[in-house]
């Protein structure tokens, strides 16, 4: 994975259950992860190479940080997933200029975004 001046380059989400996180994120978008030894979790980069974040279970989840947002093709099966998988959607989908989204928080209590064009 190549660095991007001025891109997001790696985002970290807390949790209170660690492989409860692993398992709910598996779930809902098919994450697979780097095990650290029960004190973290990397989020592998879809492509192989590296990693694009990590599970925290070292700080407590907390609402109204950074709004971390995934891209969707089909919205609907994605929040579908995220229910299936013990996620909670607490705003949508709705309409925006740029498509359609909805706001979600995992088991944890972390809220993130789904966005679809």
């Amino acid at each position: 994975m190549s660095e991007r001046h001025h891109t997001i380059s790696y985002v970290e989400i807390n949790t209170d259950d660690l492989a409860g996180a692993q398992a709910f994120y598996s779930a809902a978008f098919g994450w697979e992860f780097n095990d650290y030894g029960g004190e973290y979790a990397g989020i592998r980069d879809p492509d192989g190479d590296g990693e694009v974040g990590g599970l925290n279970p070292a700080r407590p989840p907390a609402r109204g940080g950074p709004l971390v947002l995934l891209y969707s093709r089909d919205l609907e099966a994605t929040r579908a997933a995220v229910e299936a998988a013990g996620g909670q959607v607490t705003e949508g989908p709705y309409e925006y200029p740029g498509g359609r989204r909805f706001h979600f928080t995992d088991p944890s209590g972390n809220e993130l975004g789904v966005y679809s064009s």
